[in-house]
């Protein structure tokens, strides 16, 4: 938005907004989350959806850039991420295996 020079105003408040409606998505997640038994199924059910369009995105801004010319920017971009998703399952095993006092 600063990029199209939009009053900084606005800019703030969009983004205090968007803050406030995920905030309320999650809080709202996590009500039902606590049903037992079918809250988190419908969890899954009401979540998962939004990280495939997510993922879709993802994927279709990347060709979208490899068709521009510019692979090599997506390539280490890919691979930064890829890293930074073994870095988190490593931490995520060895906090799993540090013995609990």
């Amino acid at each position: 938005m600063l990029y199209f020079q939009w009053d900084l105003r606005v800019v703030a408040i969009i983004t205090l907004l968007l803050g406030y409606i995920a905030n309320a998505y999650t809080s709202l997640m996590i009500l039902i989350g606590l049903i037992p038994l079918a809250g988190p199924l419908i969890v899954k059910v009401l979540t998962i959806p939004f990280f495939w369009i997510i993922n879709s995105l993802g994927y279709v801004s990347s060709a979208y850039a490899i068709k521009k010319g510019y692979g090599s920017v997506v390539n280490s971009y890919r691979m930064i991420a890829i890293y930074i998703s073994i870095g988190i399952i490593i931490g995520y095993i060895l906090g799993h295996l540090a013995p609990v006092r």
